[in-house]
């Protein structure tokens, strides 16, 4: 998988080639996702894309429903493309995670609003808030839903202060949702790469 900066149908590897090379390649893929989920509390997590994921996710688009004709591989690239971090911010897909149907349903109620409580705090700088749902509006006056799509968008002295590995806490500010987590090295140092 060749990362270009920029995912076009032209870069993207053919059906044949993505099967052979995700063959070889399917572990690593699994690995460097699992190193960039963050979980904050028992039912919330935040799976941070790259350019990896996002690549691997339309590769696996094309694959599964068998596209190969330029109009459908440009709409997999447009739903995706967009969730690559741009040098400046992180973006994530946020998940709130509940097994049991009536506790998800009753938690979806009390957690309207969750995703734009969501934060990133760089040490020695303010926290950043979430930007959420670009795409379309995910919540409405009864319920939030179960998966969010957030950016954190950061100044050049937090990018600065990131490249130069500054620590950094995730966290939540929500009423019925108060926590936060260091995030853990390994991740924080994958998650700095993202930045130019």
């Amino acid at each position: 998988m060749q990362l270009t900066g920029n995912i076009t149908a032209e870069n993207l590897m053919t059906l044949e080639a993505y099967t052979k090379w995700r063959k070889a390649n399917k572990a690593d893929v699994i690995a460097h996702r699992k190193l960039r989920n963050v979980r904050l509390g028992e039912h919330l997590s935040l799976h941070f894309e790259s350019e990896i994921t996002i690549r691997y996710q339309i590769q696996e688009m094309l694959r599964i429903e068998k596209v190969f004709e330029e109009e459908g591989i440009q709409d997999e690239i447009e739903a995706y493309a967009p969730l690559v971090p741009d040098g400046t911010n992180w973006k994530a897909t946020m998940m709130l995670e509940y097994t049991d149907i009536n506790e998800r349903k009753r938690e979806l109620a009390r957690l309207i609003g969750i995703e734009d409580r969501m934060f990133i705090e760089i040490e020695g700088h303010p926290r950043v808030y979430a930007i959420a749902d670009e795409d379309l509006d995910r919540e409405n006056d009864e319920k939030t839903s179960a998966v969010h799509f957030v950016r954190f968008e950061f100044s050049p002295a937090m990018c600065q202060a990131l490249k130069a590995g500054a620590a950094a806490k995730m966290g939540c500010d929500h009423t019925n949702y108060p926590a936060h987590i260091e995030i853990p090295a390994d991740t924080l140092a994958s998650l700095a790469g993202d930045i130019r």
